[in-house]
């Protein structure tokens, strides 16, 4: 089954999917082997990655090839950002032909004008929605001649944008849906309640970032699923908890050298393992694989090179 295919069923099963958000295929090998059914590839976080904020600096090349990094290192179905679709609705069309080239299984297309902006920042502004209409009959047409089961993901971000309002919000996402999209997305979503209101006057499924609302009120996993909601994406899942511990070690081995070094060993010794001894980056990237097709491929006297050389452990196992 073509992965489109599966993110298709996945969103149309009626129990929600969480989506972790990635910024490179390591972290999408680490979502797969943790178990979860489809990951996001953000466009904040590959700009981030690219050394970039997440502000319309990022093209369509080096977000295709980021994805087509990611669908290439797991077998789990990749649901991309493709920002605004990198210009018009003749670009959009291009999008999408490149994103399906990468192997990703749906894409979502915001409405913002170019360039861009992340939708957590302010100054957000929106083209006009019969534009949009447009690029988004351009994405679906593509999508029917390629791959029909490719998800188009319907964004709008009027509701956080200048002049924005909720009707304005509502009015885009139907009209959104009857171009051709599958799935629809209201961005900025500040509330449970507000959530409540959108999810009983859109167009099912429905994707969410839960983000925007504040963690003390947030719905549980349950909870978004008796909404209706069919899908919840995590952007900062692993990016936000990595770069402050990320932050205080480089800083503190800055500062104190070894000893901070060692210390931080032992407490990652010291630290308890509800889910057994996590897998070194080399079995992360796979590198057993490399040795399997060596004795596979190789003439076995090449084989010698293991017993007369001497490197660093990666593990027998796989993830």
């Amino acid at each position: 089954m073509h992965r489109s295919s599966q993110l298709k069923q996945l969103l149309l099963s009626g129990q929600i999917l969480i989506l972790p958000s990635v910024s490179d295929a390591y972290e999408a090998r680490l979502v797969q082997a943790a178990g979860f059914k489809a990951c996001h590839m953000s466009g904040g976080n590959t700009s981030a990655a690219f050394g970039y904020p997440d502000a319309g600096l990022i093209t369509m090349t080096e977000m295709t090839q980021n994805a087509e990094h990611i669908a290439t290192a797991v077998d789990i179905p990749v649901l991309s950002d493709a920002d605004t679709g990198y210009g018009n609705a003749l670009n959009a069309r291009r999008a999408v032909r490149e994103f399906i080239r990468a192997g990703v299984a749906g894409i979502h297309i915001e409405d913002q004008v170019s360039p861009k902006r992340c939708g957590y920042m302010p100054g957000k502004q929106v083209i006009e929605m019969e534009e949009a209409v447009g690029k988004y009959r351009a994405a679906v047409d593509v999508r029917n001649e390629l791959d029909p089961d490719f998800v188009i993901v319907a964004r709008t971000d009027v509701l956080g944008s200048v002049g924005g309002t909720m009707d304005e919000a509502l009015r885009r996402a139907e009209a959104y849906r009857k171009a051709g999209a599958d799935v629809t997305y209201i961005e900025g979503i500040k509330s449970t309640e507000e959530l409540r209101f959108v999810i009983e006057r859109v167009e099912k499924p429905v994707m969410l970032i839960p983000d925007s609302i504040p963690l003390s009120e947030r719905p549980s996993d349950a909870e978004m699923e008796g909404m209706g909601i069919a899908c919840a994406m995590y952007p900062g899942m692993l990016i936000d908890l990595v770069t402050p511990i990320l932050w205080e070690y480089l800083h503190d081995v800055h500062d104190r050298g070894l000893p901070a070094m060692k210390e931080w060993q032992k407490w990652w010794e010291d630290f308890p393992r509800k889910y057994g001894q996590s897998p070194n980056s080399f079995q992360v990237s796979g590198m057993a694989q490399v040795k399997k097709w060596e004795e596979k491929y190789l003439p076995a006297k090449e084989m010698d090179k293991y017993l007369k050389s001497t490197g660093i452990a990666y593990g027998k196992g796989e993830m």
